[in-house]
């Protein structure tokens, strides 16, 4: 059986790995199909293809993307698998998210400056080298100060809403995500609608307008998670006649997640990939 994951980091985001060592884990944990779906940025991708190429990979690479969008007040993660990355309508969009990127960036620095945390910006973008800042970076600087005990430490302390480093997002909408997806030939997926911290009414509000504006699956696997949740994604594909995506979301090695694992469909539930495989038979 063929295992696919269909969310993954490097380091040209907030994921630790590089490129090479992001597809090496991936063969060693046996994942026969992987999207790349760095936040905002596809910089990865020619350096991946390149890399399974020269090392003969058994790996077949899926260009992705991983767009932060604004619903309500809500950030909203929409990825977007088989997209063309050199597609103009995509590029405008990423090029806006990165300027949003940098904005907020500043601002974070500011304001943690403000109370005392200087220079976090510099040290955060050491860490982010060519790649695409984010909170994460912010997080791995302070961790290293000494202010928690771990990173969601952090998060909890001086990142998240109502505390001295968070500053709200200023992403694009769902419905520019999706179109730019599409424009690129692309499959847009809503990522891990479990950890949005909504009601169902409102994941299914959240669904229904995802649906309308071409959105066409939902991330129903990830490796840490309860049977429950699975289900009942799995459920909701149903319901609102959508695809169901698997994805690890990984980031870097941890003890109850990885690349691959425990990444599997409930039952009834059409993986996305179907897409692209018929299109690729139909050629």
């Amino acid at each position: 059986m063929t295992k696919y994951d269909l969310h993954s980091h490097t380091y040209f985001s907030d994921g630790r790995l590089s490129v090479a060592d992001l597809l090496q884990r991936a063969v060693d944990k046996k994942v026969d199909v992987l999207a790349i779906t760095d936040h905002d940025t596809t910089q990865a991708l020619p350096a991946a293809h390149e890399w399974i190429a020269k090392q003969q990979l058994p790996l077949q690479l899926i260009n992705g993307v991983e767009i932060s969008t604004k619903w309500h007040s809500f950030e909203i993660h929409i990825v977007g698998l088989n997209i063309d990355p050199d597609n103009a309508t995509l590029i405008e969009l990423l090029a806006s998210q990165t300027e949003k990127r940098e904005s907020r960036a500043l601002e974070i620095d500011r304001r943690l400056a403000k109370h005392g945390y200087t220079d976090t910006l510099v040290e955060a973008k050491a860490l982010a080298s060519e790649g695409q800042i984010t909170r994460s970076h912010f997080a791995q600087v302070l961790l290293s100060r000494g202010v928690a005990n771990n990173m969601q430490g952090v998060f909890n302390k001086f990142l998240s809403r109502g505390n001295h480093g968070y500053v709200p997002s200023e992403w694009c909408d769902i419905e520019s995500a999706v179109a730019a997806i599409k424009a690129a030939g692309g499959v847009a997926v809503l990522a891990h609608p479990g950890r949005y911290k909504m009601s169902n009414k409102w994941l299914r509000k959240l669904l229904e307008e995802f649906k309308v504006v071409g959105g066409e699956a939902i991330e129903v696997a990830l490796p840490q998670q309860a049977p429950c949740e699975r289900q009942f994604l799995g459920q909701l594909c149903q319901e609102f006649q959508l695809l169901g995506s698997q994805g690890s979301d990984f980031h870097y090695p941890l003890p109850w997640s990885d690349l691959g694992r425990n990444l599997y469909l409930p039952k009834d539930c059409q993986g996305v990939w179907q897409l692209w495989e018929t299109q690729g038979e139909a050629q």
